[in-house]
């Protein structure tokens, strides 16, 4: 519960009951688009929305999930100048789209110079459960919401790539350390003190259990318990198979700069090979079918919502 003087009011109350069923499909508003070549990328986005909008429309009618409004938009990040909320989905672009948003909000002249630092522990933007709760329910209505998000696999075994193959002082110590006392039989000392040379299996492993030995974390959780895409109505669904063309096409429709364009530089570890379909599937052989059938279980709704081919 949150303090007397936070309560919501009558009206946030009805429009919280109210959030299991998304309004109607708002148009976009495409005032700023210039020029014809959008025309097949509005297409495809029309189709994402209206696919979703679809989805959560028969989902909703079979399970309802309770859960507070601030919490709902903690992973929500506003840019004011430009009346946009993104959803941040880690490994889905979302270093770049921060580097974006802080140019749009005139902390920086250029998405290129602003540093990995800058752009996770810097704090030059603001997220929405920082707002009150007015502040909250009046941008969820007004502002343009957006989200990018990656097939579920691809952004699994990126994340773990991130993680667990490369120097980490956090992720070692803290999810490598746990994953290797319970997973691996007969570690060594060192394994056991550095968290390092955690295998993916183990990974799998600690992801699948009931039981974690520590708690889930952002790069990894669900998309659909990141962003609520069936209790929070995004207008803009980009993915990031198609990262350039959605980002900068979204651009024009918020009325972005026009020399302001999505950076194409990885952010971390660029000379190591993205992770693609082919990097995923030698991932993948390491798994039994169970287990890779158990993964692509608790991706399950990601899968559903934004129309990913099962792998």
């Amino acid at each position: 519960r949150l303090p007397e003087q936070q309560k919501m009011s009558e009206s946030h109350l009805n429009w919280f009951r109210g959030v299991y069923l998304p309004p109607a499909l708002h148009p976009l508003n495409k005032t700023f688009v210039k020029g014809g070549e959008w025309q097949d990328i509005d297409s495809t986005q029309e189709k994402r929305r209206a696919f979703l909008q679809d989805f959560c429309r028969k989902y909703n009618s079979r399970k309802k999930l309770q859960t507070h409004l601030v919490h709902l938009v903690s992973r929500i990040y506003v840019e004011d100048r430009h009346k946009v909320l993104y959803c941040e989905v880690p490994k889905a672009g979302c270093s770049n789209w921060k580097r974006v948003l802080m140019v749009l909000s005139g902390f920086a002249a250029s998405a290129n110079n602003i540093s990995h630092d800058d752009v996770h522990y810097g704090k030059h933007l603001r997220k929405l459960d920082s707002y009150d709760l007015k502040g909250i329910y009046t941008r969820l209505n007004m502002y343009t919401k957006f989200i990018f998000v990656r097939d579920p696999m691809e952004r699994l075994v990126s994340a773990f790539r991130d993680k667990f193959e490369h120097p980490n002082s956090y992720y070692h110590p803290v999810f490598g350390k746990a994953i290797i006392k319970k997973y691996r039989h007969n570690a060594d000392e060192e394994a056991l003190k550095t968290g390092s040379g955690v295998q993916f299996r183990e990974f799998i492993q600690y992801l699948l259990d009931s039981h974690r030995p520590i708690g889930m974390d952002i790069h990894w959780e669900q998309v659909s318990k990141l962003c609520y895409p069936c209790l929070i109505n995004y207008d803009f669904i980009g993915k990031f198979e198609t990262l350039e063309e959605d980002a900068n096409y979204f651009l024009q429709l918020v009325g972005a700069p026009a020399n302001l364009k999505f950076p194409k530089f990885k952010d971390r570890h660029s000379s190591d090979e993205r992770t693609s379909t082919e990097v995923v599937r030698q991932y993948l052989k390491e798994l039994s079918k169970e287990e890779r059938q158990l993964t692509y279980d608790f991706y399950y709704l990601d899968y559903l919502m934004f129309n990913y081919t099962s792998p």
